[in-house]
Parts: C-alpha cells; sequence; structure tokens
C-alpha cells in the first residue's frame, strides 16, 4: 500500500469516526429533548414564604426540566400538591426552621463540592469545602450542628478503585469540631483502632450526643457519640444511615442482613429495648431515612422505569405494618419542619 493510499485510508477512517460521534451526540441530545418534552408538568405555586410559615416538607425536586436539582418546599397538609421553588440548587438537603445546609457540586474540568449553610430564607450565610462527593447530611434540631459524609478515594488502607467514607461535624459558626475517624471507637468494652474505620451518617440526639454508623473489618455498627469525649460507642450491629425519632425513642436505619452486595432492607431499632422490627417495604433502599412523624418513616427511592433519572418519596408505617406508599413525586433528601 502506498503512502497516499494510507493517508487516504487513515482519512477516511478519521471522517468516520467524526460522524459517527457527530451522529451519537445528535441522538442524545433529540432523545434528552424528547424525555423534557415527555416529562409530565410539576406543578408550582410562589409563595415560598407561606409555605415556610405552615408545617411543611422540604425537598430536593427531581422532576425533569428547569427546576431539576432544586429545593423544594410544599406543605404537610398536601405535599404532593403544588411545590414552592427556593433558589438554591443541591445534591443533598436537610433543613430545620432556622438553617438549611446544602451540599453542591460545582461542574467544570473538574468537579468542586461544597456545604452551604443558608438562613431560614435560603440566602448563603457561608461556604464549607467538602472532601470527596457529597452523600449524607444532617442539622441538629436546634441549629447548632451540621454533620457532612462524602466518599472520598486514595485512603491508604482502600482497596485500589474504592473509596471511604469522611463524616465531619462542625458548628453552624464554621468551627470544626471533629472529624469522626479521630474519634475513640468502642465496641464489646474494647476500642477499635484500625486503619479501616469509617464513620457516615449521623443524626443528632440533643446536647452534644449524636448517633451514627461506624463500619470495620467488614461489619457495621450502630454507635451513640458525644462531642466532648470524642468517643462512639458500639449499640446494636448491622446498622447503616441512622434516624432518630422525634420522640428520641427509636432509629429507623437500612440493614444489610444476608442481602447482596448493595442491597438493604429498612428496619427500626427501639433504643430502650433493643427490639428491632424490620419494615414493609421490601425494595432495597439506600437512603437515609427521615421521620414524618413518631409513626412513618419517609426515604426516597429512584424510579425504575425504564429511561427515566428520578426518584420519588416515599413513606411507610414504622410499627412494620402497612404498605409503601408514595409522598411526593419527583423527589429526594427529604426534611420535615414543624
Amino acid at each position: 500500500m502506498t503512502p497516499r493510499i494510507r493517508l487516504a485510508s487513515f482519512g477516511t477512517v478519521v471522517l468516520l469516526a467524526v460522524l459517527g460521534a457527530g451522529g451519537y451526540v445528535w441522538r442524545v441530545r433529540a432523545e434528552q429533548a424528547r424525555t423534557l418534552r415527555d416529562a409530565p408538568v410539576v406543578p408550582t405555586r410562589d409563595d415560598l414564604a407561606a409555605v415556610r410559615d405552615v408545617p411543611h416538607l422540604v425537598f430536593r425536586s427531581t422532576a425533569l426540566g428547569e427546576g431539576y436539582g432544586k429545593v423544594a418546599a410544599a406543605p404537610l397538609s398536601d405535599p404532593d400538591g403544588p411545590r414552592a421553588f427556593t433558589p438554591a440548587a443541591c445534591e443533598r438537603v436537610y433543613a430545620t426552621t432556622s438553617d438549611a445546609v446544602c451540599l453542591t457540586a460545582q461542574r467544570g474540568l473538574v468537579t468542586t463540592y461544597r456545604a452551604q449553610l443558608l438562613d431560614a430564607s435560603w440566602a448563603r450565610v457561608r461556604e464549607m469545602p467538602l472532601t470527596g462527593i457529597p452523600s449524607r447530611t444532617r442539622l441538629s434540631r436546634d441549629g447548632g450542628y451540621i454533620a457532612t459524609t462524602t466518599f472520598v478515594f486514595g485512603d491508604s488502607y482502600a482497596n485500589p478503585g474504592q473509596f471511604s467514607t469522611r463524616t465531619v461535624i462542625t458548628g453552624t459558626d464554621g468551627a470544626v469540631l471533629g472529624d469522626l475517624e479521630t474519634f475513640r471507637l468502642i465496641v464489646d468494652g474494647r476500642p477499635v483502632t484500625a486503619a479501616d474505620r469509617n464513620f457516615w451518617g449521623v443524626t443528632f440526639a440533643g446536647g452534644d450526643r449524636f448517633y451514627a454508623t461506624a463500619a470495620s473489618g467488614g461489619r457495621t455498627w450502630l454507635v451513640e457519640g458525644s462531642l466532648s469525649r470524642r468517643t462512639a460507642t458500639a449499640l446494636h450491629g448491622d446498622v447503616e444511615c441512622p434516624s432518630l425519632s422525634p420522640d428520641g425513642t427509636r432509629v429507623a436505619y437500612k440493614k444489610h442482613g444476608d442481602l447482596p452486595a448493595g442491597q438493604w432492607r429498612l428496619a427500626v431499632l427501639d433504643l430502650r429495648t433493643g427490639t428491632q422490627t424490620v419494615l414493609a417495604e421490601t425494595r432495597s433502599v439506600d437512603d437515609q431515612a427521615e421521620w414524618l412523624d413518631d409513626r412513618t418513616v419517609l426515604y426516597g427511592l429512584a424510579r425504575d422505569t425504564a429511561g427515566t433519572a428520578t426518584s420519588d418519596i416515599w413513606r411507610v408505617p414504622a410499627d412494620g405494618s402497612g404498605t409503601p406508599q408514595v409522598l411526593v413525586h419527583d423527589a429526594w433528601s427529604p426534611a420535615v419542619l414543624r
């Protein structure tokens, strides 16, 4: 084959590759436009202040369209009705009546992540850097503490390609109060000092107390922690992403049990008796639950319809009875404000 023929052949290959790439991009954009065109219209309202003045639900809107990823609010009297949008756009959000914390992603050539503290009117108070990909966040009910959990890569004990978690508690004044990996972990009365200790999924319990997940050696535990003592003591095994009930007597969480890797069931643990109740939701739930009230647990589930990228907030009784029901369509990351 002469150099001229080889050059012509190479040019033909390059041209076909460019045309193929262009056709792929065109198909993807056409499919995206079709998905947006066919997506149902989510009803909205423009009286955010009025919603804020009544018991309401705050969540990340996953309805396709202009409001995707924005934080919205709806009254608890009609949570699946018209939603009022805030100015905030978050990957994960949690709120109390006085503050909100928003985990954000700034996407560009290099994606960076931040935690933003917002006031009751959703104005930004301060920004805090995050190490890793946003996963979980919580505020204490008194508005004094913020917990963030991120996925991070490159810890020395992690296998190549795997990640660990980093959970940090800060004050709403911006002061870092503790990276939980530096806390003393006690399991069965003995300290666990292994390098692979991980913590995630904080839920605050009043004062400087909190509950969280601790993990080491392939096991997980519900731990009760103290910021002042910088300790975390295991209470119960096979607990991930706990959420304390409004009356402070139970935690809802996901448990792995003997399920395949990457699957969990929702359960509730009575902190007084140690009794565990598996909830009626039989699908795998990878979320930190929220309590609607002392009788009902909320959680997010990705919609299983082919070709969709949205999710819904579901509810299920906390006593193991009943059946799961959708509370809010096209929503994720709920917080109940009363």
